[in-house]
């Protein structure tokens, strides 16, 4: 199917794209293109102009602050981080995320900067960032502002950027000596969407956990965290039996939705097992 008549922008500099957006009555951020080209095939978008970023260098790229805080460029794209040697030093999970995504031609265009603003409740980036307390670099008219990753995502397909916004880069804070991460998913195909996700880290110091975070994703408003599941996790000793946190999902007030792929109680029910596998595979990683 042929695109919709609009315009297409593509300015050199994030400075140029933030003025673009203000400027220009409807336009919407072109990055990997991933959904935003098969909505306009479909004809489920229809935006005035398209601001192309992913030629703007000063979006692209991985490295670390001197805090050893871990900086990713909103444009770029799985395969980069994937293959970045800072993201697979200091967050293995990050790179290992990038590294098993849909498939390479996908890898080869997609950006994580578009994964998040996007925030599909079946989308595999933002509950791993809301469990890592990752801070969103968003630009505008006004200058700078960072949001953290619990006030970035406000509800499926909605995030706190504005109109005239752009998201710039994520800040990843560096991990404690003893901490562990873990996600689990169950997808409707190797390469396909995701019916449950659920990502765990545990902080832990002699052998107990003293900081946690559960999230799951795949769910309504997603991603959710687990106050309860958390609560539950720290305090105690990172054991086999820690997999048991996960009774506390019940606790949790859950929404989830009936679509073609199943009903809204099966997801919730396989949110709770990608919740017990996460815990569990969050131990089996402390032993190693």
């Amino acid at each position: 199917m042929l695109l919709p008549p609009l315009r297409y922008l593509r300015p050199h500099t994030a400075g140029a794209a933030v003025a673009m957006l203000s400027e220009t009555d409807g336009s919407v951020v072109l990055a990997g293109g991933q959904t935003l080209l098969n909505m306009l095939k479909l004809d489920l978008a229809q935006p005035a102009a398209v601001v192309d970023i992913h030629r703007i260098d000063a979006l692209r790229g991985v490295r670390h602050t001197e805090t050893g805080t871990l900086v990713i460029g909103a444009a770029t794209t799985y395969a980069a981080l994937a293959a970045a040697r800072d993201a697979r030093g200091t967050h293995p999970a990050v790179a290992e995320m990038a590294a098993g995504l849909v498939d390479r031609q996908v890898r080869n265009r997609g950006t994580i900067g578009g994964n998040c603003c996007l925030n599909d409740p079946t989308n595999n980036f933002p509950p791993l960032l809301v469990a890592l307390g990752a801070r969103f670099r968003v630009l505008g008219p006004d200058g700078e502002r960072v949001l953290p990753a619990d006030e970035f995502f406000v509800g499926s397909l909605a995030t706190a950027v504005r109109r005239g916004e752009l998201l710039v880069a994520i800040e990843i804070p560096p991990l404690p000596a003893g901490a562990v991460v873990a996600h689990e998913h169950l997808q409707v195909g190797a390469d396909s969407w995701a019916v449950a996700r659920a990502v765990v880290r545990l902080d832990v110091t002699d052998g107990v956990v003293d900081h946690a975070r559960a999230v799951l994703g795949a769910v309504y408003g997603s991603p959710m965290r687990l106050p309860a599941v958390e609560q539950r996790l720290v305090g105690s000793p990172v054991t086999p039996d820690l997999s048991s946190a996960a009774d506390a999902l019940r606790e949790e007030d859950v929404q989830t939705a009936d679509d073609v792929h199943c009903s809204a109680t099966y997801r919730r029910e396989m949110a709770e097992v990608q919740l017990r596998r996460a815990i569990g595979s969050a131990v089996e990683r402390n032993a190693q």
